[in-house]
C-alpha cells in the first residue's frame, strides 16, 4: 500500500503536476501475486502499467514513458517502508529488499505476437502463484495447537519448522500486533497472495455474477431435458388452489400423547405395558 502510495507520488513529480492532476491524466493498473520463498522472504511479481484515466482502453498521455515508469518505482521501491517490533531495546522497519528486477513487458516476452493479449498476462502471474503454492507447503487451515494439527499434516520438515518458528515467536509480547501465531499455518504471511488494483482487469464481483448466471443457466438446461422446465426468473407464482392437508393435535390428544405409559399388571414390566 505505502509502495503504490510513493508510486504516484513520484509519477506526479516526474511529469511536473500534483497528485490531483495526475489523477485526471493517468490510472495506475497493477496486479501482484506473492512467492513465499524457502529463506522465509516473500518475492512479489507485479505487473504495473499506465492506462489512461478512463482505464485500459483510453491511452496515456505521452510522457508516461516506460521510462519515467521504471524510474519511479525504483524511487518508491526504495522509500516505501513501515515501521516493525522492536525487540531487545532494536528496533526493526519492514521494507523491500535491494534485489529489484524491473523488466519492460513486450509482446515478444509472452506470444511472440504483435498484441500482448491478457491471457498471456494471466498467465505470467499463474505461473508464480502456483509455483509459490507448491514449493511454501503451508497449510489450509490455521493451527490452535502445533503438536496436534501438525500430526499427519503433507508439509516438508522445513515447512514444519517455519511453522513452530512463528508459533514460539508470537508467543512474545513485542511481537504481540503481529499476529504470528494466528497466521503460522500461512508461515507468518497474513497478505493476500494475489492482489490488484480495480482497474487491471475484471473484478471479483463480475467473476462471481457470471459464474452465478452460469450456474443458473446449467440448471434450467438440465431441468428442461427432465421435462420440467423452470419459469422465468421474473415470474411471480401464484398459488390459486389450496389442499387441506390436517391440523395438529387436539388438546385431548396432545394429552394422552405427553402421558407416561405405565404398567398394566403394576409390577413395572415393559413387556406388559
Amino acid at each position: 500500500a505505502r509502495f503504490t502510495t510513493y508510486l504516484r507520488q513520484q509519477l506526479a513529480s516526474r511529469a511536473g503536476i500534483t497528485r490531483t492532476a495526475l489523477r485526471h491524466s493517468v490510472k495506475v493498473s497493477y496486479a501482484k501475486v506473492a512467492e513465499y520463498q524457502r529463506r522465509g522472504a516473500v518475492h512479489f511479481h507485479a505487473v504495473i502499467r499506465l492506462d489512461g484515466p478512463e482505464g485500459a482502453e483510453d491511452t496515456p498521455p505521452p510522457w508516461a514513458t516506460t521510462e519515467l515508469l521504471t524510474d519511479a518505482i525504483r524511487t518508491a521501491a526504495r522509500l516505501a517502508e513501515t515501521p516493525g517490533p522492536v525487540l531487545d531495546g532494536r528496533p526493526h522497519t519492514f521494507r523491500f529488499g535491494k534485489q529489484l528486477d524491473i523488466r519492460p513487458i513486450r509482446s515478444a516476452d509472452f506470444a511472440g505476437t504483435s498484441e500482448l493479449s491478457s491471457r498471456a498476462v494471466a498467465a505470467y502471474i499463474a505461473k508464480y502463484a502456483t509455483k509459490g503454492a507448491e514449493t511454501a507447503g503451508t497449510l489450509d487451515r490455521p493451527i490452535r495447537n502445533p503438536i496436534t494439527d501438525l500430526i499427519g499434516a503433507q508439509v516438508t520438515d522445513h515447512a514444519r519448522q517455519l511453522i513452530l518458528t512463528c508459533w514460539h515467536l508470537g508467543a512474545r509480547p513485542e511481537l504481540e500486533d503481529l499476529r504470528l501465531r494466528k497466521w503460522a499455518h500461512m508461515l507468518g504471511f497474513r497478505g493476500h497472495f494475489s492482489t490488484k488494483s480495480r482497474a487491471y482487469s475484471v473484478t471479483l464481483g463480475a467473476l462471481r455474477q457470471e459464474r452465478a448466471d452460469h450456474n443458473e443457466a446449467l440448471t434450467r438446461a438440465r431441468a428442461a431435458e427432465a421435462g420440467h422446465p423452470l419459469p422465468a426468473p421474473d415470474t411471480v407464482l401464484v398459488l390459486s388452489h389450496w389442499r387441506f392437508a390436517g391440523t395438529g393435535l387436539t388438546d385431548a390428544e396432545a394429552l394422552f400423547a405427553s402421558l407416561r405409559p405405565t404398567s398394566l399388571d403394576g409390577q413395572g414390566d415393559p413387556d406388559h405395558a
